[in-house]
C-alpha cells in the first residue's frame, strides 16, 4: 500500500514536473521571440513601410505556421489568447504611457474634436457596422445571429487600434494629426468597450424607449465616472508624494508608488465595472501634469524610461501574441468547408469599417472646421483622408470582445460564432498589414510638408522615441513661453464661441496656478533634498 501511494506521488510529480517543463519551454521561445522583434525592429527603424508591430505580427504567423508543421496540425501558438491577460496585465501599460507622454497643450486644444471623433464618431460608426452586418448577414446561411451579436459586431469593428497608430504617425511630424487619431483611439476604445459592456447588461430581445433612454444614460455615467476616476487617482498620488516626499529617503518608494497607483486607478475601475481605458489615459494625463513634477530628476528619469518601456515591451507582446494565435486550428476547422463564405463575410465587415469611418470623419471635420477661423487650425481634406485612413486598423482590443462574445458557447459548437471569430481575425490581420504597410507613404505623399506642422507642437516632454539627453529640458517647459503666444482673450459670449480652446485654456491656467498647484504641486515645485540636484528656479511658481 505504501509503495503504491509512493509510485502514485511520483507519477504526479513526474506529471507536474513535465507541465511545468512545458511552460518553461514555452515562455524561453516566446521570450526569444520579444527579442527577435525588437531586434528586427531596429533594424527595419528607417523603413518606410515596416514598423515594429507589423514585424511582430510577421513573426508571430510565421512561428505559428512553423509549429503547426511540427505539431503536425494540432496547435499554433505558445500561448493561448486571453482576454484576461490582454486587458488586466497588457493594455494598463500601453494607454497609461499614452496618456503621460501626450502632449497635452495640443491634446486639449483639439480636445472638442477629440471627443467629437471618439464618442459621437465612434456611434456613428457603431450605427452604420450593427445596420450594415444585419442586412447582408441575414442573406448568407452562416448560423443564427441574434440583435445583440448585431450590435456587438458594431462595437466590436468601432474599436480602433490605438496602438498601431503609435507606431505610424509620429507626434513630432504630425503633431495635429497625432493628437487628432490618437486621442480619438483611446476615446474610441474606451467607448467601444462601454457600448460593448452595456450591450451585454441590456436585455435587448424587447426594446423600448425606456430600454433606449436608460442604455444612453449608463453611457453617460459611465463616460463621466471613469474620467473621473482617473483624475481622482492621479491628483491622490501628486498629494501623496507632494505631502510625504519620500524622495528624502528613497527614490524606488516614489517610483515604485507612482506605478502603482496608476495601475490601481485601472483595477479599481474594472472593480466598480467602468471603462478602465478611459481612466488609466486620464491617470496618466494628470500623473505628468502634477506627480512627475513633485518627485526627484532622477526619477523623472527612470519613470520616464520605466514606462515607455513597459508600454514599449506590451505592444510588441500583443503582436506577436494575435499573430501566432490567428492560425489557431480549432478556430478555422468549422469553416474550412466554405473559405468562399468565410471571404466574404470577411469582405463585407472589412468593407462596413471602411464606409463606417468614412461616415463620421468627413461630416465631423466639416462641423469642427466651422469653429475654427485660424486656417492652421482647421483640418483640411488631405489630413482628413489620412485621418479616414489611419483609424482603419483593427487590433487586439477588437479580438478580445469578439471572444467575449462569441467564444462563450465556443466557436467549435456554434457556426455562426466560428464565422464572427475568424471573420475578426481576418479583418484584424488584413488592416494592420494592408493599411499599415501604407500609412507611411501615405501620409508622405498627402502631406509632404508635414514638417511645418511642427510649429504648432509645444515644448512639452516627446514620445518616448525622442528621448534625448538632456531629458529634463524638454519636460520643463516654461509658463513664460506659453504666456508670449498672443492668444485671444474672452472680451465677450462671441469670444468665446469663436476660440474655446484657447478661452478655455487660459482660465484652466489661471484657475490651475491659483488653486490646484499650490495643493497638488506641478511644475516649479521642486522640494530640497540635501546632496540632490534640484532646479535652479527651486520653489518658485512659474
Amino acid at each position: 500500500m505504501a509503495l503504491d501511494l509512493s509510485s502514485m506521488a511520483l507519477e504526479s510529480v513526474g506529471m507536474v514536473n513535465t507541465s511545468d517543463h512545458a511552460s518553461v519551454v514555452s515562455m524561453n521561445l516566446f521570450v526569444a521571440l520579444l527579442c527577435a522583434c525588437i531586434l528586427l525592429g531596429h533594424l527595419l527603424e528607417e523603413s518606410r513601410w515596416m514598423n515594429e508591430s507589423i514585424t511582430a505580427l510577421a513573426i508571430g504567423l510565421c512561428t505559428g505556421i512553423v509549429i503547426l508543421l511540427t505539431t503536425k496540425g494540432k496547435s499554433s501558438h505558445l500561448l493561448v489568447f486571453s482576454e484576461d491577460l490582454f486587458f488586466i496585465y497588457l493594455l494598463p501599460p500601453i494607454i497609461f504611457n499614452a496618456g503621460f507622454q501626450v502632449k497635452k497643450k495640443q491634446f486639449f486644444r483639439n480636445f472638442m474634436t477629440i471627443m467629437m471623433f471618439g464618442a459621437v464618431g465612434t456611434l456613428i460608426s457603431f450605427a452604420t457596422i450593427s445596420l450594415g452586418a444585419m442586412h447582408f448577414f441575414r442573406q448568407f446561411s452562416i448560423g443564427t445571429l441574434k440583435i445583440g451579436d448585431y450590435l456587438a459586431l458594431g462595437a466590436i469593428f468601432s474599436a480602433t487600434d490605438s496602438v498601431c497608430t503609435l507606431q505610424v504617425l509620429n507626434q513630432d511630424e504630425t503633431p495635429l494629426l497625432y493628437s487628432l487619431v490618437f486621442g480619438e483611439g483611446v476615446v474610441n476604445d474606451a467607448t467601444s468597450v462601454v457600448l460593448f459592456n452595456a450591450i451585454q447588461s441590456f436585455d435587448l430581445s424587447h426594446i423600448h424607449t425606456s430600454t433606449i433612454m436608460q442604455f444612453i444614460g449608463n453611457f453617460l455615467y459611465l463616460f463621466a465616472t471613469s474620467t473621473l476616476l482617473g483624475v481622482v487617482a492621479g491628483l491622490l498620488s501628486a498629494y501623496v508624494i507632494r505631502k510625504l516626499y519620500f524622495g528624502r529617503h528613497s527614490t524606488d518608494r516614489e517610483v515604485a508608488l507612482m506605478i502603482l497607483m496608476a495601475y490601481l486607478s485601472y483595477m479599481l475601475a474594472e472593480l466598480f465595472y467602468l471603462s478602465a481605458i478611459l481612466t488609466v489615459f486620464f491617470c496618466g494625463i494628470v500623473m505628468s501634469h502634477y506627480t512627475w513634477h513633485n518627485v526627484t530628476e532622477s526619477s523623472r528619469v527612470t519613470t520616464k524610461h520605466t514606462f515607455a518601456t513597459l508600454s514599449f515591451v506590451a505592444e510588441i507582446f500583443i503582436f506577436l501574441y494575435v499573430g501566432m494565435d490567428a492560425l489557431d486550428i480549432d478556430k478555422w476547422r468549422f469553416v474550412s468547408d466554405s473559405p468562399a463564405k468565410s471571404l466574404k463575410v470577411s469582405s463585407i465587415l472589412l468593407a462596413l469599417v471602411m464606409v463606417g469611418r468614412a461616415a463620421f470623419v468627413f461630416p465631423l471635420s466639416f462641423l469642427s472646421n466651422l469653429t475654427k477661423k485660424s486656417p492652421q487650425d482647421k483640418i483640411h481634406l488631405k489630413q482628413q483622408v489620412t485621418i479616414w485612413w489611419a483609424g482603419l486598423m483593427r487590433g487586439a482590443v477588437s479580438m478580445a470582445l469578439a471572444y467575449n462574445q462569441f467564444n462563450r458557447s465556443g466557436h467549435n459548437d456554434l457556426r455562426a460564432n466560428a464565422y464572427m471569430i475568424t471573420s475578426t481575425i481576418t479583418v484584424v490581420l488584413f488592416s494592420t498589414v494592408v493599411f499599415g504597410l501604407m500609412t507611411k507613404p501615405l501620409v508622405r505623399i498627402l502631406l509632404p510638408t508635414s514638417k511645418h506642422f511642427t510649429s504648432m507642437t509645444s515644448s512639452e516632454p516627446s514620445s518616448p522615441k525622442s528621448f534625448i539627453v538632456p531629458l529634463l529640458t524638454n519636460g520643463q517647459d516654461s509658463e513664460a513661453n506659453i504666456r508670449s503666444v498672443d492668444i485671444p482673450r474672452p472680451t465677450s459670449l462671441r469670444m468665446l464661441l469663436s476660440t474655446p480652446s484657447h478661452t478655455v485654456h487660459h482660465y484652466w491656467r489661471k484657475f490651475d496656478n491659483a488653486f490646484m498647484r499650490p495643493v497638488f504641486g506641478g511644475r516649479g515645485f521642486v522640494p530640497f533634498v540635501p546632496g540632490s540636484p534640484v532646479e535652479q528656479n527651486g520653489h518658485q511658481w512659474n
